[in-house]
């Protein structure tokens, strides 16, 4: 069954309609320059209210792996998501200081991209059409992985099925596609929780 990750969340509401539509992860990004960018202060006090059903994973450019490493031992966060240009030696780097699971994004363009991110000795790998882009890239080239791996990029509830049926994607993360002027949008996530799961027959 295809899970579901929100990302991006910001705000105590958005954590209060997270715990009743019950994704199985959701996301803090601690990039300074995303216009979703967190604290790890407030990542704190938002995780302190997640349900302990979902997953918090933290969303990182280029960080300092001992930042990271002690907000996965704090419990601020469950999971790291890599999105910036950390290369293996930094995964292998990172894997010294936790045990925690690392998520390694990739930009995909061309068939050669998705090669590169089969090879990443990162537990899980995100397939996106760029840094947080929010459009979609060419699902054919992802047709032939053969790893488990997070559908990102331009994802909403009118395509979100659609991905589902076609490549069965271990995880889909969605961010602007649940947002209504630039912030979280009840509706709208409820809409694409449905629409995903609908397609997953539950």
């Amino acid at each position: 069954m295809t899970k579901i990750k929100f990302c991006g969340l910001s705000r105590t509401c958005d954590i209060e309609n997270a715990n009743e539509l019950k994704p199985d992860y959701i996301g803090f990004v601690f990039a300074p320059k995303s216009r979703r960018y967190v604290t790890y202060e407030k990542a704190a006090e938002l995780k302190s209210r997640l349900s302990s059903e979902i997953q918090a994973v933290g969303v990182f450019v280029n960080e300092d792996p001992q930042n990271i490493a002690k907000l996965l031992q704090d419990d601020i966060i469950d999971i790291a998501q890599l999105h910036g240009d950390e290369d293996e030696d930094y995964i292998a780097q990172l894997r010294l200081l936790t045990d925690k699971k690392i998520i390694k994004a990739f930009r995909i363009k061309t068939v050669k991209d998705i090669k590169i991110a089969e090879q990443s000795t990162a537990d899980y790998i995100l397939l996106d059409s760029g840094a947080g882009t929010g459009e979609v890239f060419d699902w054919g080239f992802v047709k032939s992985i053969r790893r488990p791996y997070f559908l990102a990029g331009g994802l909403d509830a009118r395509n979100a099925a659609s991905a589902v049926k076609a490549l069965y994607p271990f995880a889909v993360d969605v961010s602007s596609g649940i947002e209504t002027d630039g912030v979280k949008d009840k509706t709208k996530m409820a809409a694409f929780i449905a629409a995903v799961r609908k397609e997953a027959g539950l």
